[in-house]
């Protein structure tokens, strides 16, 4: 099938080169000349494992190309997807201006009747609002389907390939049985497609994030009331998510979730039942729990050295909001350096991925270091905000030799209160720690740079 793919970021990419990898000709179009002359020279332009190798072998084999040329590619795709972004505005609500405009050129440019695919996260009614859109200026009709991603950075090709399930949100049978086909070939594991109408669809893509967005907040609250009363909160995740009804699954604490889906589509969420004159007191409440959880370690921080942090040097491990991908939009560690480079320290980073991202969002400010261990040189202590496999096992002892302070403020608990004990660290987990909150709770600091 001839295949159209509107953005080349981590959705538009990824589905581009699966769908070329099962057969489809495929054209992805983008607006960035820099990223389509990488693209075409078989350069993946984001950090996702196994994306590099399928892109390549599908551009030999001339089933996927990529191009600035939007008449051209308009008119290639029996079937187009839009995989642009939807940032949220200020007030939270998403930013649908690429997604309208988008809509706009394919008005202009349509040359037959085509199926038009939102991968794109969108509120309720984006679907209904851009058929009209696209049909009251173009010369023939065009069918919109609403087909949301589930895909998680950093194994977004394996989640693409063996879905859990695939949602398709559709007012025209023959437009929902043509996306089933192309799906056909991922879900021979007998995985569901769920056919529903297409406000369903967009509905169920914000309620999938906001659900995992939840039990995170939830087990970070969690966690604070542990630091209060001494407990150890891992204790208490292996004894609830023993229980089958809750299980384990994002039920880990930590410095708060980053990324560009749940803070955006919880928010999102949010506007979404404004809009619709209901109440959403719990979905605020698990955004409010973010926004206070990725200070968590920059207090502690604070509890332990006071507010001037002039005279002092922090390494910082992981700066991706998660491991395997180099994307730091949203990620607690952006949002730790802001707040120690504003208290007058000084600031050392390693991540394995997404070094060059954060030297493009702090240039000088920050000292980069490609080695882990090069980062922690006459730090008087370490925040680890991603949870890197290459982080888990280091060489304790090396860590204290190079380190002018043996302090860890573990964001992701990855090591045991034992390991600690025995290297001679001082540290600080999430829920792991003594009840410092409450014996300094004016030097706390719990406003967003």
């Amino acid at each position: 099938m001839k295949l159209t793919v509107i953005g080349s970021g981590y959705v538009g990419l990824v589905t581009a080169v699966c769908l070329s990898d099962t057969g489809n000709d495929v054209v992805g179009l983008d607006n960035d000349p820099s990223k389509v002359e990488a693209l075409n020279r078989g350069q993946t332009v984001i950090f996702e494992p196994g994306l590099g190798e399928i892109l390549t072998s599908n551009m030999k084999a001339g089933r996927l190309r990529f191009t600035l040329d939007k008449p051209a590619a308009i008119h290639h795709g029996d079937v187009i997807f839009i995989a642009v972004g939807t940032p949220p505005k200020a007030d939270g609500s998403p930013d649908l201006t690429a997604i309208r405009a988008v809509g706009d050129d394919i008005a202009q440019h349509v040359d037959k009747p085509k199926i038009v695919v939102i991968k794109s996260t969108v509120p309720v009614g984006t679907g209904d609002e851009l058929e009209q859109r696209i049909n009251a200026k173009a010369p023939f009709k065009v069918s919109v389907v609403n087909n949301p991603e589930f895909l998680k950075e950093g194994s977004a090709v394996a989640d693409f390939q063996k879905p859990d399930r695939v949602i398709i949100g559709a007012e025209n049978a023959e437009a929902a049985a043509v996306i089933s086909e192309l799906h056909e070939p991922f879900i021979r594991n007998q995985r569901p497609v769920h056919i529903m109408r297409r406000a369903a669809a967009e509905m169920t893509k914000y309620a999938a994030n906001a659900a995992l967005a939840t039990r995170i907040s939830f087990i970070n609250q969690v966690a604070n009331i542990c630091d209060e009363l001494e407990i150890d909160v891992n204790d208490v995740r292996r004894g609830i998510g023993s229980d089958s009804r809750i299980g384990f699954q994002f039920l880990y604490p930590g410095a708060g979730y980053g990324g560009s889906c749940f803070p955006k589509d919880v928010q999102g969420l949010i506007y979404v039942a404004k809009r619709a004159g209901v109440t959403a007191d719990l979905l605020e409440s698990v955004h409010q729990v973010n926004v206070r959880q990725r200070l968590v370690i920059y207090n502690k921080i604070i509890t332990r050295f006071g507010q001037d942090l002039a005279k002092l040097t922090f390494a910082i491990w992981g700066v991706a909001f998660k491991p395997k991908t180099d994307d730091i939009r949203e990620a607690p560690a952006v949002i730790l350096i802001e707040k120690l480079l504003q208290a007058g320290a000084t600031v050392r980073a390693h991540d394995p991925e997404a070094l060059a991202n954060l030297r493009q969002r702090f240039a000088d400010r920050v000292s980069c270091h490609e080695q882990a261990y090069q980062a922690l040189d006459g730090a008087d202590a370490l925040a680890i905000l991603t949870e890197w496999n290459e982080f888990r096992s280091p060489n304790f002892e090396l860590m204290r030799a190079r380190m002018r302070q043996p302090i860890i403020f573990d964001g992701r608990n990855l090591y045991s209160l034992e390991t600690m004990r025995k290297h001679q660290f001082e540290y600080y987990g999430i829920g792991r720690s003594a009840a410092y909150a409450a014996r300094y709770s004016d030097r706390l600091d719990v406003s967003l740079p």
